[in-house]
């Protein structure tokens, strides 16, 4: 029976009614698990990763496997293509994808997922699925093994031709960064000057050349421009004169020059013939000493030093040097003036705060006697210790080699540690300190101020004091990360395993304390010259310093 439906109309038209047939989307679907190499971490970001993964990825829904090749990408996170196959599994609801060869070490990519992937009932991805993975260090040493010894050596003598090799033409004195041109610096030609010293105890020079190289280095520094006998930051390698650190810091900056003095003093012991040559060196020494005026930086006799003064501004940066940091040698320094030395209450109220440099708490088991939460940078055991000798030197506050072995423990188990997930940080990897950091930038690194990048100065410079856990990093520097960390002097300053970031920069302030401390770790030489100055042990003691050396 058919059976034909119609209306009519007033005028006695009929037309035929349509229905029109439902209109059905259909269903999105969305991501279900991802793993890579079977794992799933809980978050889209992979590290340490194996050179051949494989990542599997599953789907609410099964898939139209034919839409897979053009809605998946698989690229460097620099934009590189990486080749790669599909496999479908779970009745099409899972993709597996591998790369077709092996994948570059260290390097950071990204496999995304477009909404361009649909199902097999046309439904389309709700979502992009992305995730990003680093792969692994290649493991293999990149040089031959060698004695620790041998090593050690390589590193100075490598190390050494910053300074050396390219030190300024004219002055001899330490450019602040190899990019730097004519800029010279006066605490990294500090700690070049006891760099030389250890270049000539080591052979890599004769004694009469670095003779000659200090005669030129003093020579000019004595007609170089100061300010109440202090130096700037930086200075014009050919002319002397200030080149300024900032707007107002464009005068005497008396933390640079007391890392200044620490190594001319070191050399004035070191150099001690009776020739003509190195009796006039020691004069010329003695005289640069002897210029600065130490308690005119307590700016009007209050019982602290001031860290700037500028010709131009004055006292405005407004600075004081207080503890605990890096210019523990700025105090010492000026109580060992012959000329214009500093009393032990400016020691007392400048630097010690009366007591509130102490700590005293504990991190990762281990009490720290000074200075911040969880120590700080490691620079603050390195500058003021090229000359220093902190063993079994103590005064009112702290026992010294207390303090700097225990900041160095604190930074090397924070590391091992690792609480911020940071690829490489381990037993191997470690040291965060001020250097160079990924983007141009710089930052002074500590446990409380840790962007991933690991110095290799901080470890390597804190030997006398973590031999073991040193030594340990250094190998790993140079054996597993020497292709891409060890350069025409030495290791570059610093990394980033996060971003495989390899800096390409030298900074004399990060070179000199590797080759120094090294060298206090081997033999003690740079601090038994040090202690050895007459009016450092008269100045340290006046400051209530006890020890062995004084």
């Amino acid at each position: 029976m058919l059976t034909v439906l119609f209306s009519c109309s007033k005028n006695g038209d009929t037309t035929t009614k349509v229905t029109p047939p439902p209109v059905t989307t259909p269903a999105s679907f969305s991501l279900n698990t991802l793993k890579v190499n079977g794992v799933y971490n809980g978050a889209a970001i992979y590290t340490n990763i194996n050179t051949k993964p494989v990542i599997t990825i599953s789907f609410t829904a099964a898939l139209n496997t034919t839409t897979a090749a053009n809605s998946i990408s698989f690229a460097t996170t620099s934009g590189t293509a990486v080749t790669f196959t599909t496999s479908f599994q779970n009745h099409d609801s899972t993709v597996v994808v591998t790369p077709s060869s092996n994948l570059s070490y260290l390097t950071k990519y990204a496999v995304t997922v477009s909404t361009g992937l649909t199902s097999t009932q046309k439904g389309n991805l709700g979502s992009a699925v992305s995730l990003t993975l680093t792969t692994q260090l290649d493991s293999t040493n990149k040089f031959p093994t060698i004695s620790d010894d041998a090593l050690l050596t390589l590193v100075q003598q490598q190390t050494f031709k910053y300074f050396w090799d390219f030190g300024h033409p004219t002055s001899g004195l330490a450019r602040e960064r190899n990019t730097s041109g004519d800029v010279v610096t006066t605490g990294g030609s500090g700690f070049g000057i006891m760099a030389i010293v250890v270049g000539i105890n080591r052979q890599f020079i004769s004694h009469a050349d670095g003779l000659a190289r200090m005669q030129k280095i003093v020579a000019f520094l004595k007609t170089a421009q100061t300010f109440h006998g202090a130096f700037p930051h930086w200075m014009n390698g050919v002319t002397g004169a200030v080149v300024p650190f900032s707007t107002q810091d464009d005068g005497a900056d008396l933390v640079e020059t007391s890392y200044l003095m620490q190594g001319l003093l070191t050399a004035r012991q070191y150099f001690n013939g009776t020739g003509a040559d190195e009796t006039n060196l020691r004069t010329d020494i003695n005289t640069l000493w002897n210029n600065v005026e130490w308690d005119w930086f307590r700016q009007s006799g209050q019982n602290t030093l001031y860290w700037h003064w500028s010709p131009d501004y004055n006292w405005s940066t407004n600075q004081q040097v207080n503890g605990w940091d890096e210019a523990l040698i700025t105090y010492v320094m000026a109580a060992s003036s012959n000329t214009h030395s500093v009393p032990k209450i400016v020691y007392q109220n400048g630097w010690a705060g009366n007591g509130s440099m102490k700590n005293g708490n504990q991190y990762y088991g281990i009490t720290l006697p000074l200075g911040p939460a969880e120590g700080g940078p490691l620079f603050f055991a390195h500058y003021s210790f090229l000359g220093i000798n902190p063993n079994s030197l103590t005064d009112a506050y702290a026992s010294y080699d207390v303090q700097n072995k225990a900041h160095s423990m604190i930074n090397y188990n924070y590391c091992v540690a690792n609480p911020n997930g940071n690829l490489g940080y381990s037993a191997d990897c470690w040291g965060l300190t001020a250097s160079d950091v990924d983007g141009g930038g710089y930052n002074a690194s500590s446990p409380t101020s840790d962007v991933g990048v690991i110095a290799p100065t901080a470890a390597i410079s804190s030997l006398p004091y973590t031999p073991t856990q040193s030594m340990q990093a250094l190998r790993f520097f140079y054996y597993k990360l020497g292709d891409k960390l060890w350069g025409p002097y030495g290791f570059y300053d610093s990394f980033d395993l996060n971003n495989n970031w390899f800096a390409t920069s030298d900074l004399a302030i990060d070179e000199g304390p590797i080759i120094d401390m090294i060298e206090n770790y081997r033999s003690g030489l740079l601090w038994n010259l040090f202690m050895s100055c007459p009016e450092v042990k008269t100045g340290m003691k006046n400051l209530g310093f006890t020890g062995p050396n004084l």
